[in-house]
């Protein structure tokens, strides 16, 4: 069922069409599929195949999230950060960024940095969000990297440090 909804949404082996994608999603998630239950989220924030609806992405992505998803625990973490939804609920983004990162979402750990150094949903720790940033760093996050460069530069959460600055600096312009 998941697969027909991807090939009615993308257009393989059959003419593309998002409201018949929206049906075989439907039928998956409430099937039990994950992947479904995610797809069904996407669907209704952006109005693929149906009316926009945010709060009924919501849900979806909670069902998801809740069953092991990290894409959706991520894109909850958006939802509850940007009020898409919801009400705005900078601690429960916290919340679920640190599930998302935890499973390795990489986008959700340089969030989660963003949140301790501004003091986002958290009480700000810069020493936090400096370690969250090195995990993204470490996983390829080229923003993380300018973010952590920036930090040794200015001594945001570590002893300044303008040779490590300016390594973090130089691998981001070379991973470019």
């Amino acid at each position: 069922m998941f697969a027909l909804g991807v090939g009615y949404q993308q257009g393989t082996g059959v003419e593309v069409g998002p409201a018949e994608a929206v049906r075989w999603y439907r039928k998956a998630a409430e099937a039990g599929d994950v992947a479904a239950m995610f797809n069904l989220g996407v669907c209704y924030q952006k109005g693929i195949g149906v009316e926009a609806d945010p709060a009924e992405a919501v849900c979806w992505y909670r069902k998801a999230a809740e069953a092991g998803d990290v894409a959706a625990m991520f894109n909850l973490g958006v939802c509850y950060q940007k009020g898409i939804g919801v009400e705005a609920d900078p601690a429960e983004a916290v919340c679920w960024y640190r599930k998302a990162a935890e499973a390795g979402d990489v986008t959700a750990m340089f969030n989660l940095g963003v949140c301790y150094q501004k003091g986002i949903g958290v009480e700000a720790d810069p020493a936090e969000a400096v370690g969250w940033y090195h995990k993204a760093a470490g996983a390829g996050d080229r923003v993380a990297m300018n973010y952590l460069g920036f930090c040794y530069l200015l001594g945001i959460g570590v002893e300044a440090d303008h040779e490590e600055a300016v390594r973090c600096f130089r691998e981001t312009v070379e991973v470019i």
